[in-house]
């Protein structure tokens, strides 16, 4: 007769597969967690790229900032209203109309910021001008080039003309050239 021979394998080697196989389970587990660790973070540093400064400020809500200012000068208060192109800082018994390009820094900022709406979206400078120049508002516009004070008499596409206050005529200011507006 022949001789019977068995499948059975020793229990040593099942042992060892079982333990080859949960060690490479234990990888592939590990793997997938990195991988979904680095893809979390990718789409965490692309989010905080799409997030504009204005949506920052936007999100500050009543706590204190301090808004640096081209040229050195710096304004303390609260926010009042913010758009993508500008921000109103309320200061004591002052206002502050701040052109975000003026901005050099600001401090009190956190994380968190907020989506715009497709009007808020749309409130360039000129209006908020237009909007000081028809209430009659005594300003002092803060410029590259000194200070004007007067009224706005008048908002263009990209400049503001201020009724100077010494009775000395009449300026035209480029957007571009605005540090602040403030409350006369």
């Amino acid at each position: 007769m022949g001789m019977l021979w068995t499948t059975s394998v020793p229990y040593r080697v099942i042992v060892r597969w079982n333990d080859l196989f949960g060690d490479l389970e234990g990888q592939f587990a590990s793997a997938q967690s990195a991988e979904f660790e680095a893809e979390v973070a990718e789409l965490a540093i692309a989010e905080r790229a799409s997030v504009e400064l204005a949506a920052r400020i936007r999100a500050v809500g009543s706590d204190p900032v301090v808004v640096h200012l081209e040229g050195g000068s710096a304004l303390r208060g609260t926010i009042a209203d913010v758009t993508p192109a500008w921000i109103l800082l309320h200061e004591g018994k002052r206002d502050h109309l701040v052109p975000l390009a003026a901005i050099v820094g600001i401090t009190g900022v956190t994380d968190r910021s907020l989506p715009w709406g497709e009007v808020e979206r749309r409130l360039s400078l000129g209006h908020a001008l237009r909007i000081l120049s028809s209430a009659g508002a005594r300003v002092v516009a803060e410029t590259k080039g000194g200070d004007f004070q007067g009224s706005i008499s008048a908002v263009g596409a990209d400049h503001c003309d201020i009724q100077l206050e010494s009775g000395t005529g009449c300026v035209a200011v480029p957007f571009s050239a605005l540090r602040r507006v403030t409350s006369a």
